[in-house]
């Protein structure tokens, strides 16, 4: 088992929030060889600011896709903000780089659980 810090913008406090309470229990990011590098039981290190919160990672997938990921999970599962597919592509792409990170390399997905 590993610690990874995964930082999220200031813009994205909103998120963070969501994971902190509880609310969101799946993070996502493209699957660059940094991420897809993450396996169940690692704590991921979440760091908005100067505020932190640990997470262990429960299950982890990959999805080549969107749509892919799409078809498993509902938009709200990845984020409680947003509600259809296409706020969904609309919020990977808002991410700087992300549509070609994605294209090359997917995306990967946690699920996060308190860590004990």
């Amino acid at each position: 088992m590993g610690n990874k810090t995964i930082k999220f913008r200031a813009i994205n406090h909103d998120i963070f929030q969501s994971i902190v309470d509880g609310e969101k229990k799946f993070e996502t990011r493209a699957a660059t060889p940094n991420y897809i590098k993450i396996k169940v039981g690692d704590i991921l290190i979440l760091v908005c600011g100067n505020r932190k919160v640990k997470k262990k990672v429960k299950k982890v997938e990959h999805f080549q896709t969107i749509g892919a990921l799409l078809k498993k999970y509902k938009p709200e599962t990845i984020n409680p903000y947003i509600h259809s597919v296409r706020e969904a592509r609309a919020m990977w792409n808002s991410f700087p780089n992300y549509r070609e990170k994605i294209k090359r390399y997917g995306l990967v997905v946690w699920q996060l659980e308190k860590e004990k």
